[in-house]
């Protein structure tokens, strides 16, 4: 049986793939851990509590004894690392937060994870084991109208968020190719689905949407993002953790490019449809002030992960915003719990002034 250290497992694409994990693979053991911050939501693993492969641990990845400590207790075969602060507009109001967790978190994971596999008289680490660090395709900058990210592309990030996992992924590189460790790096396009923290433009503009509120859009909102699907995301980090080539990095993405204004207009549609709302329109649309360094366009070529492990993205965007917009219609309640607390503080925060 194997089993998996999961980081940020109570996050939005940690939560998503501790649930597919658990639905893939009967004998399994996840440790899942979270600091629980902000974005970590407990009621995210709900449906899975009292299922014996899952333990959850509350501990932050920058907690040297503690992490070693669950090295020690459990053989982990894996260590998939989702724990990262992950909001750009968060990284540009505090950036040394997202230094000491997205950097410092992960080279005490890397560190851990050499102390428990690494044979230093016998230069040799236990057969079985890798380490995956979960990225994003903001580490390549932004792109022109045409082109896409690939794994080839240099790294020339441009925001204090994107920056930290750069710097991230470097160290893990760099445990490679000084001590050898059995490391994959995923890089994936921006990510949608169930239990995304709502600060974040697609679950943002479905709860706003349902309430009459106002809509920001940032700039003209012509910044064009390429759309994964969670579930097809946590496929791809499957197979790399069991088949992908140790030491490579491999690129996720959805060939779903859309502009921000299109997701926009497309979620009010579907809830004005659905709803029969003739209160949701076009008219709660808010252009706001854009954001600092706001990058135009990132796309990704995912043909190496496609030839090497046989993945492609299954959902098209077109069937992946309806299942994301039934679930949220779906989970009221899970979407008041969140909007009650500090997040109600950090939005207006974040937009009184735009």
């Amino acid at each position: 049986m194997k089993t998996y250290l999961i980081t940020g497992c109570a996050g939005f694409i940690g939560s998503n793939f501790v649930h597919y994990m658990l639905k893939k693979y009967p004998e399994i053991l996840l440790v899942n851990l979270d600091k629980l911050t902000y974005a970590g939501n407990l009621e995210n693993l709900k449906e899975v509590e009292g299922d014996p492969r899952h333990v959850f641990v509350q501990v932050d990845i920058c907690d040297k004894e503690l992490v070693e400590g669950l090295f020690q207790k459990y053989d982990f075969d894996y260590v998939i690392n989702f724990a990262a602060e992950s909001h750009v507009d968060r990284s540009i109001k505090n950036p040394e937060i997202f230094v000491q967790t997205n950097v410092m978190g992960t080279v005490n994971l890397l560190q851990r994870a050499k102390e428990a596999w690494y044979d230093a008289e016998a230069k040799t680490w236990k057969p079985g084991k890798k380490y995956v660090q979960v990225s994003t395709d903001e580490v390549y900058g932004a792109l022109g109208a045409e082109g896409y990210f690939m794994e080839t592309t240099p790294l020339c990030p441009h925001s204090p968020y994107s920056s930290s996992k750069a710097s991230a992924d470097m160290f893990v590189m760099a445990f490679h190719d000084t001590y050898g460790m059995p490391i994959n790096i995923t890089r994936c396009s921006n990510n949608y689905g169930p239990y995304q923290f709502p600060e974040k433009l697609i679950p943002l503009m479905i709860n706003n949407v349902q309430q009459h509120k106002q809509l920001p859009v940032y700039g003209d909102g012509m910044q064009v993002r390429d759309w994964l699907y969670v579930e097809d995301h946590c496929k791809a980090i499957d197979m790399v953790a069991n088949d992908g080539k140790v030491g490579e990095v491999y690129n996720v993405g959805g060939h779903n490019e859309r502009p921000n204004i299109f997701i926009v207009k497309t979620i009010i549609a579907q809830l004005h449809d659905r709803l029969q709302d003739e209160g949701i329109s076009e008219e709660l649309i808010k252009h706001v002030e854009d954001r600092l360094g706001h990058d135009r366009r990132y796309g990704i070529d995912p043909t190496k992960i496609k030839n090497d492990l046989g993945w492609y993205p299954e959902t098209p965007f077109e069937k992946g915003i309806v299942l994301t917009i039934d679930w949220y219609l779906n989970h009221k309640e899970w979407m008041d719990h969140i909007t009650s607390g500090n997040y109600q503080t950090y939005y207006e925060e974040m937009y009184k002034n735009k």
